[in-house]
């Protein structure tokens, strides 16, 4: 039961990497700007970020199997919807709509795994960062086919936010409530330590950190493809390849969550952080060809979706008590999804004044040598331990 919440959460990932792909089409049609595609491209972290800590309080009042499937209608009527707007503020409003049912299912899903997989935290969320991977694969390889089969970028839209209401139906039958509202009896057995309140030194040293991370994330989740298609004249074809293998590079996350079972957050994130700001230096300044870009996005598939991302929600989660784990990870999904709501903008505003490479250095590898720099701070000895 757990696997089929970890499918609805490909569906996830498929819808949310889809419209980078199509942005030089949808850009094409409705002569947005660069830095308006970004931004359409990443508002749905707004919508993520407005509703992640909110969702945090849904699950003390309603079910999380309710609070889920809400989720994954929201997103997946946000994609169908995308294909009928007019202009640039209901496209926008759209989009902003997927992130907050995509913020209700992943902070669902962070909070099931944390407490049923009590003794392997980080790499039980390692896990449904895996299945995010998988739609990363997925969604630019089948996307770009569409696009091309059909020529229309409507048609991969619409065929994504259906695929959603399925998932949903599948959910319905087949996922048990001893699968959604319990946790496992070695969590029921013992708080395993971590601070009794939010407001704590390494919750708020994690919350900059998850901004900081929002925009090199998102930077490169929202406008590296566009810097693929129009900086590097890719095709639609090409570009989704080389983003496939971003997302599997981010097939690492289970280990990368085991990394941080057992090793210090500090170590693991200040070290991850470091290697992000190399390549994002590496992916906007160096070559230009097929296989250089493919390696060095599998690469940070690996280091910043497969080690930081999990790790970030891990350690949030570790720094507080097993009774506010729905909260702790409403704030990490609040937090690191406020900055990539702007991520795609700013780092269009740069290339569209500085070129492509500078945007690179200033938001991807600045911000990550910031985090890095904070991770140093972190007191790992108050924070609870894995029940191993």
């Amino acid at each position: 039961m757990f696997g089929v919440l970890l499918a609805s959460y490909v569906i996830n990932a498929m819808d949310r990497q889809l419209f980078p792909l199509m942005a030089p089409e949808v850009r094409r049609e409705y002569g947005f700007s660069l830095a308006g595609i970004g931004l359409l491209s990443t508002v749905f972290t707004l919508g993520m970020a407005v509703a992640g800590a909110p969702t945090g309080f849904l699950l003390a009042r309603f079910s999380r199997k309710a609070v889920l499937q809400t989720g994954i209608a929201l997103f997946s009527a946000g994609t169908g919807l995308t294909v009928v707007s007019r202009g640039f503020p209901d496209m926008l409003m759209y989009r902003a709509v997927t992130g907050i049912g995509e913020a209700m299912q992943l902070t669902v899903l962070l909070a099931i795994a944390a407490n049923y997989f009590a003794g392997y935290r980080a790499a039980a969320l390692g896990a449904v960062n895996f299945a995010f991977a998988i739609g990363a694969i997925v969604s630019p390889v089948l996307g770009g086919a569409l696009l091309a089969a059909s020529g229309s970028w409507q048609v991969p839209m619409v065929a994504f936010g259906v695929l959603g209401f399925v998932v949903m139906a599948v959910i319905t039958v087949s996922v048990d409530p001893s699968a959604t509202e319990r946790d496992s009896a070695a969590a029921a057995r013992a708080d395993d330590g971590g601070a009794a309140t939010l407001g704590n030194r390494n919750t708020i040293l994690l919350t900059v950190m998850s901004l900081l991370g929002g925009l090199v994330m998102y930077g490169y989740l929202g406008m590296y493809p566009t810097f693929l298609r129009e900086g590097l004249s890719y095709s639609p074809t090409a570009a989704g390849s080389v983003m496939g293998l971003y997302g599997l590079g981010a097939l690492t996350s289970i280990g990368g969550g085991w990394i941080g079972d057992r090793g210090s957050p500090r170590v693991v994130l200040s070290a991850t952080f470091v290697v992000a700001a190399v390549l994002g230096y590496l992916l906007f300044n160096g070559s230009g060809a097929y296989y250089w870009q493919a390696m060095l996005s599998f690469a940070w598939g690996v280091v910043v979706s497969g080690v930081i991302y999990v790790n970030l929600a891990g350690s949030h989660v570790k720094a507080v008590r097993r009774n506010l784990a729905g909260r702790a990870s409403g704030v990490f999904v609040t937090s690191l999804y406020l900055s990539a709501a702007v991520a795609g903008y700013l780092m269009g505003w740069i290339a569209n004044r500085a070129g492509w490479a500078d945007a690179g250095t200033i938001q991807i590898s600045l911000s990550s040598l910031c985090a890095a720099g904070l991770a140093l701070a972190l007191r790992p000895e108050p924070m609870s331990a894995a029940m191993r």
